[in-house]
């Protein structure tokens, strides 16, 4: 009884090594498994089901294999790849999880989260992630020509790490009050989630009991990810890409 968890993978066309980590990943440790969470910035972009560039069918193809072999695949929105539907999830064999969503994991109420919504002292972010993440707007861009959304994905991309240049590290980690918040509103224990490429465990208090927060690592020099066994603790692991 296996599940793992993987986030921040920032597939792109650019690091075909991090596309083909990601393959032998499936290769080695998901067939088979309960089932694989990826929770968010699965793609360095995305701008819609309808692209289908050669990446994007290659991973749907390889997800998809490993949904048939038995195991669950559940995908999470992150701040890159938001715009991932329905469509594409159906083709990877794969259902999209809300941001947060709680899970029972072998006994253990788990909340799941991408983990940008916890760095609520970025002001800045937060503002640009709640127009994004709106519906309408969404929808709005989608109906925009692909050419149109392909120079809107690279313009967004520029402007982002422009500013996060300029930013100090603290202002781009979770808030720990806010973390807290999370647990207690949902009334677990146990928190998993990614974005700020900080792979760690942390021991903390929510709910009046210890408590604990997972942070899953980015794929940017190593391959991260959390494995999670029925009647073991939750084991973050790694190693060089």
């Amino acid at each position: 009884m296996t599940t793992l968890f993987i986030s921040d993978l920032h597939l792109e066309e650019s690091r075909p090594d991090i596309t083909d980590a990601f393959l032998e990943f499936l290769k080695d440790k998901a067939y088979g498994i309960d089932s694989l969470y990826i929770l968010g910035d699965f793609f360095e972009a995305w701008i819609g089901d309808d692209e289908r560039t050669h990446l994007q069918e290659q991973v749907a193809e390889a997800l998809r294999a490993v949904n048939e072999s038995g195991t669950q695949i559940f995908l999470m929105h992150g701040n890159r790849d938001f715009l991932i539907g329905h469509e594409f999830c159906s083709r990877a064999g794969a259902t999209l999880l809300d941001d947060p969503t709680v899970v029972d994991l072998y006994g253990t109420s788990t909340l799941l989260m991408h983990g940008d919504s916890l760095c609520t002292r970025d002001v800045e972010y937060q503002k640009f992630r709640a127009n994004m993440r709106n519906p309408q707007w969404q929808q709005m861009i989608l109906q925009r020509p692909l050419a149109d959304r392909q120079q809107m994905a690279r313009q967004l991309r520029e402007i982002s790490m422009a500013k996060n240049q300029g930013k100090q590290e603290s202002i781009m980690d979770v808030t720990p009050e806010e973390v807290v918040r999370e647990l207690e509103a949902h009334g677990v224990q146990r928190m998993i989630h990614g974005h700020t490429h900080r792979p760690a465990k942390h021991d903390i208090e929510a709910n009046g009991k210890p408590a604990q927060r997972i942070v899953l690592g980015d794929w940017h020099t190593h391959v991260w990810w959390l494995t999670v066994e029925e009647g073991k603790d939750p084991v973050l692991e790694s190693y060089p890409l």
